[in-house]
């Protein structure tokens, strides 16, 4: 019952954070460079979805300790991601989308998706990971299932988002 009431706070307090960051964040706050870290945020997303996706493989392998490892990477990974997100957009505010004609539409479908499902992954991460902590693999198996895909999906267009903003 603690657990839950740990990853609900958890989760409101990380959704509430960025939520307050990307409508009311303090763009030229002290005056920090953060112009490296949407290079380092993507490099991490990128990171988090290649060790999903060899977990999954080790998993299907019935390879569980390295199965492990990797997911628990993938945690530590998504953490690094989620502390460096929130110093850039804490220090440079958010940065406008600037493509025209047909990207537009597929760039801003991307970002609502991404929004919405990175918002939801965080509960889903962290009672995945909770469930196979206590042992209750059949729970875990049953959310992984779910977590999963939406997890990968968040990494991987946290990645297309990036590329998106930066590189066109």
């Amino acid at each position: 019952m603690i657990a839950r009431w740990a990853i609900g706070v958890v989760s409101a307090l990380v959704v509430a954070g960025v939520g307050a960051l990307l409508l009311g964040g303090r763009e030229g706050a002290g005056g920090l460079d953060v112009s490296a870290l949407p290079a380092l945020n993507a490099t991490l997303n990128a990171t988090a979805a290649a060790l999903l996706a060899a977990g999954f493989a080790f998993i299907r392998a019935r390879r569980v300790a390295a199965h492990v490892a990797c997911m628990l990477g993938a945690l530590a990974v998504s953490t690094l991601f989620l502390a460096s997100y929130l110093v850039y957009h804490y220090h440079a505010g958010s940065r406008p989308f600037t493509g025209q004609g047909w990207i537009r539409p597929v760039y801003f479908l991307v970002l609502v998706t991404h929004v919405v499902l990175a918002a939801g992954i965080v509960p889903l991460a962290l009672a995945t990971v909770w469930r196979a902590a206590t042992g209750r693999f059949d729970r875990h198996v049953r959310l992984a299932r779910w977590t999963l895909p939406i997890w990968l999906y968040v990494s991987v267009t946290g990645v297309l988002i990036y590329w998106m903003l930066y590189r066109l």
